[in-house]
């Protein structure tokens, strides 16, 4: 992706909470890795829309983002009519929240993906006059045909493309499965994706698969979430294209090093979403690998390292891993270090500094399983094992209300009756809304954060 002058980069910190004290033997390290980033833009952070936008553009530079949004204009979405009508408006709603500047093209998709605005296989940058003439195109939108997401991706992986912006982002609406393709092209297309642009996914109504919207979101860097009445995806889209607007920076990496007989367990973001990022290393020199994190603004996320340690004695101590945020330099060249932070290990006798949990690492490990349990209990419901399904949504409500999640613990409440939340007691509701069931499968990851 294109450079961009250094006034623009935010300034990032890293913070390690960890409890460094192994007991003799002892080889497992757990760290919580804060990552800060601050300031840097042009908005500093704050969103700017309309009208009254600062332009995102450095003048005669051109823009420095680029947004497609891709509607599904399958058959469905013309049932019932009001579906498309507020597709229509939350698009136009987006453009309206689109900075001067901003490279933008709305993509309409069913089996096949098509050009709605611009045309010509362009972007638009976004002005007073382009984003009335993109809500006069979307009043022609219409619904008809079948879903194949792998093909809206690609085209707006194509737009995307001929943009030089530092930040590439997608949103993407479905209100259906994506049946007119098959799952592994839908793969390919993510991962010929993966790392070029960021997506935002949103699902529409009940008809659509939690699973597939989720893992678009996932293999993108971006959100998932569910709009289950059409009425709301003009706040929804807003919202979505705000946040899009507040990023200033994309491609930054979490570099893992690790020195000689160390074994990475996994990496994970915990903050704000849950997302194993183990399996998408890309080696980065002797012991060192990347691991994507998308697009930042003003933002704090965290992290869960894991490394294993090999066996040392009592008084011994080592470094067992170096973390630091990396911005890869254009051409190839020698990546810029943002900043850093370092894991420790140290073997004690001290049996209550090596038994002692970090606050934090704690409070992460159980809200990563929290979302792990809820969905194997809501896989369990869907195939007929209640008594499963109780035993793990029962111990998603001991976890959401023992971490402080009121957010999870209300979705669950819609779920389940609940008996006794401190031990995980609860009942299976007889009928569940299919609205509420899939709310809370898509926002099983959705995390909160430590009091620190």
């Amino acid at each position: 992706m294109a450079n961009f002058s250094k006034s623009n980069v935010p300034r990032f910190s890293v913070d390690v909470y960890q409890n460094e004290y192994l007991p003799e033997g002892g080889r497992e390290v757990n760290a919580i890795v804060t990552v800060t980033s601050t300031g840097g833009g042009t908005t500093g952070g704050v969103p700017l829309t309309g009208a009254t936008a600062t332009p995102s553009a450095v003048p005669g530079q051109g823009p420095n983002a680029a947004v497609v949004i891709m509607v599904d204009c399958s058959g469905s979405m013309d049932y019932p009519p009001t579906k498309m009508r507020n597709a229509r408006d939350a698009t136009a709603a987006a453009v309206d929240t689109l900075r001067d500047g901003v490279a933008f093209a709305i993509v309409g998709g069913t089996h096949v993906a098509k050009e709605v605005f611009p045309g010509n296989g362009k972007l638009a940058i976004a002005d007073r006059g382009t984003r009335a003439q993109a809500k006069e195109a979307l009043r022609r939108l219409s619904a008809g045909g079948g879903t194949a997401i792998g093909t809206w991706l690609r085209l707006a992986d194509r737009l995307l493309s001929t943009a030089d912006v530092p930040i590439r982002h997608g949103i993407l609406l479905t209100d259906g499965r994506n049946e007119h393709e098959a799952p592994e092209d839908l793969r390919a297309a993510l991962d010929s994706c993966a790392g070029r642009f960021t997506c935002d996914a949103r699902g529409v109504g009940t008809d659509w698969e939690v699973k597939e919207v989720t893992a678009i979101a996932s293999a993108l860097l971006g959100t998932a979430d569910i709009v289950a009445d059409p009425a709301g995806l003009a706040a929804d889209f807003t919202s979505m294209m705000e946040n899009a607007m507040g990023k200033e920076i994309a491609d930054v990496a979490l570099r893992l090093w690790t020195p000689v007989g160390v074994e990475i367990a996994f990496i994970k973001q915990v903050a704000p979403t849950v997302e194993d990022l183990t399996g998408r290393r890309t080696e980065a020199g002797p012991r060192a690998g990347d691991y994507p994190t998308g697009s930042w603004g003003d933002e704090s996320r965290d992290y869960h390292v894991c490394v294993r340690v090999p066996e040392a004695g009592i008084g011994q101590e080592m470094l067992a891993a170096r973390v630091s945020l990396i911005l890869p330099a254009p051409g190839g060249g020698a990546p810029e270090v943002l900043s850093q932070g370092l894991v420790r290990a140290v073997w004690t006798d001290d049996m209550a500094a090596s038994t002692s949990i970090n606050p934090q690492v704690a409070h992460y490990t159980g809200q990563a399983e929290l979302a792990q349990v809820i969905q194997q209990g809501l896989d369990a419901r869907k195939s007929g094992d209640f008594d499963g399904a109780t035993a793990k949504l029962g111990r998603a409500v001991q976890l959401a209300a023992s971490s402080g999640n009121a957010d999870t613990a209300k979705l669950l409440s819609k779920v389940v009756d609940v008996v006794d939340a401190a031990t995980g007691t609860v009942r299976l509701k007889a009928k569940v809304a299919d609205a509420d069931e899939m709310t809370l499968e898509t926002r099983s990851t959705k995390t909160v954060r430590v009091k620190k």
